[in-house]
């Protein structure tokens, strides 16, 4: 297929996970508001802005000490990350840069597909924070997460099953990889300053994981079995080795792209993460410093996965006249 026409589903299967992410991280955030102290709503403010690298407005990661600051400073950091169009990582940016990339390649979706995202851009579109702050925002995150699994569910069942499928599906698992360990990694250095039990309970209900974790582990919550759980567990939908396996299965889908010197180091750079993932992660036990160490897996993970997102993009939509085969 054209390189545009992939180029534009990859996106808007990283544009759609990315916004799936962020409403589930803010539907739990803004759930604690209500009886969470407040030093927890504060290490979850921290740890999502921590996690997109973003600084929150203003500058500066110390809230207010009060009930009535920490409210305030919500409002404003909820409006930063759910409606704010010069954060190309809010929500509505999010979504406003998956429905354009769905909209210029319109040719290669179901016309279900695009009904299903379009609904759901002009419900966003037409809301503001005052909106739903003034009702019920986590309702307002809990029905934006299900419109965007309802997306996925149409594509599903909708979408022919050709390199644009896969192009998109690729879009998402690589996303989804680079969301989850930029949020551990978060997770981390806020727990260092300051670990409570609430706090990874909390990192595992974002990943709907916590009902597995209480099967395997117990009702005890410990650091080291969370992250284990959200990085090598196989049957856990959203585990980091599942969303790399998956990656690295639809690059094998697709084959060689145009450019052939990228390719060959994305087909290998794709194993090389899930052996990292599957096999490399539980060597950490061995060494005194287990949590030293899984920070430094988790640095090389994210920089591995950043690579391979460049390596899609030299291979198959901006590779170079001399890297292409000779026919």
């Amino acid at each position: 297929m054209l390189a545009r026409s992939a180029e534009g589903l990859y996106w808007v299967g990283r544009h759609l996970e990315r916004a799936e992410h962020l409403c589930r991280l803010l539907w739990l955030q803004v759930e604690a508001l209500v009886d969470r102290p407040v030093e927890e709503i504060h290490f979850g403010w921290r740890r999502i802005y921590r996690s997109l690298r973003r600084a929150p407005p203003g500058g500066r990661e110390e809230f207010g000490g009060g009930d009535d600051y920490t409210l305030a400073d919500s409002y404003t950091l909820a409006d930063d990350l759910t409606f704010e169009p010069t954060n190309p990582d809010s929500l509505w940016s999010c979504f406003a840069s998956g429905r354009e990339n769905a909209r210029q390649t319109r040719h290669c979706i179901s016309g279900e597909m695009w009904t299903s995202l379009n609904l759901a851009w002009l419900r966003i579109g037409a809301l503001d924070i005052k909106q739903i702050w003034g009702a019920s925002p986590e309702t307002f995150y809990a029905e934006t997460a299900r419109e965007i699994d309802a997306f996925c569910g149409v594509a599903e069942a909708t979408m022919y099953r050709d390199e644009g499928w896969r192009f998109m599906r690729l879009g998402r698992c690589i996303e989804r990889a680079l969301l989850t360990v930029a949020l551990l990694r978060a997770q981390l250095d806020a727990a260092a300053e300051e670990e409570d039990e609430a706090e990874w309970t909390s990192l595992l209900r974002a990943y709907h994981a916590l009902e597995a974790y209480h099967r395997q582990h117990g009702l005890a919550i410990a650091s080291g079995a969370v992250l284990d759980l959200l990085v090598t567990d196989a049957l856990l939908p959203r585990s980091l080795r599942r969303s790399l396996k998956a990656a690295a299965a639809e690059l094998a889908a697709i084959g060689p792209g145009p450019g052939i010197r990228a390719s060959a180091e994305a087909t290998r750079l794709a194993e090389k993460l899930c052996a990292l993932a599957e096999y490399e992660w539980h060597q950490r036990e061995r060494v005194a410093a287990a949590q030293a160490r899984e920070a430094t897996l988790l640095r090389e993970l994210e920089g591995h996965s950043r690579r391979l997102h460049e390596l899609t993009t030299l291979t198959y939509f901006e590779y170079g006249i001399e890297d292409a085969p000779l026919h």
